[in-house]
């Protein structure tokens, strides 16, 4: 029998030590490291090769779906599974832009992690079915690429000064790209506006 390693991303230690009896309980599947900063992933992959990586989308350093892009390109024959409790359908539409091998909600029944695992690393694509669903008919985002640079920020509580300074832009810039995204999105002001780009997984 082969046996899949894997290496486990999750940053809440008590999720992390679930996760790892589980995965443990398969005789097939073994943790070979584990990981709780999406700025670690990467370094651990390459000391313990690992066949699958099962990475939490909100991790703190480098966010998950980066650190997946990341590992694509320097550790190739590790794939990629992403488990998280974020299900929305913009997410998701992130998470296959970032070419992830896996998609998997955290309530999900425990025995289809273990088979999503199997899964990833035989080649195969794993999908929550009615999560795909709902990203194929949720509307995609209206903002530019500029816009959600600057509401990215905004979100991460920068104030117009620093979105300025970051994106070598003038402030009068960056009003004019608030006030157009709030209207864009029917948001109320700047703080609705991010929250309905979380919500649609837009930006994270």
């Amino acid at each position: 029998m082969l046996t899949v390693k894997i290496l486990l991303a999750e940053d809440v230690h008590m999720i992390r030590g679930a996760l790892v009896a589980l995965l443990h309980l398969e005789p097939d599947l073994r943790v070979v490291a584990t990981v709780d900063r999406g700025d670690t992933i990467v370094a651990a992959a390459l000391e313990h090769r690992p066949d699958v990586a099962v990475i939490d989308i909100d991790l703190p350093g480098t966010d998950g779906l980066t650190a997946a892009t990341e590992l694509r390109m320097r550790v190739p024959t590790c794939r990629s599974l992403i488990l998280t409790a974020l299900g929305r359908p913009g997410i998701l539409r992130r998470a296959m832009t970032a070419q992830v091998d896996g998609f998997l909600l955290k309530d999900s029944p425990p025995d289809q992690l273990a088979t999503a695992v199997r899964n990833v690393a035989a080649g195969r694509r794993v999908v929550d079915p009615q999560l795909a669903v709902t990203a194929w008919e949720s509307p995609n985002s209206p903002l530019s690429p500029r816009e959600l640079e600057v509401l990215r920020l905004a979100a991460r509580g920068a104030d117009i000064a620093e979105i300025a300074g970051c994106l070598y832009l003038s402030q009068g810039t960056v009003r004019n790209y608030l006030t157009a995204i709030v209207a864009k999105l029917g948001a109320r002001n700047r703080i609705d506006a991010v929250r309905i780009a979380e919500d649609a997984g837009w930006i994270p």
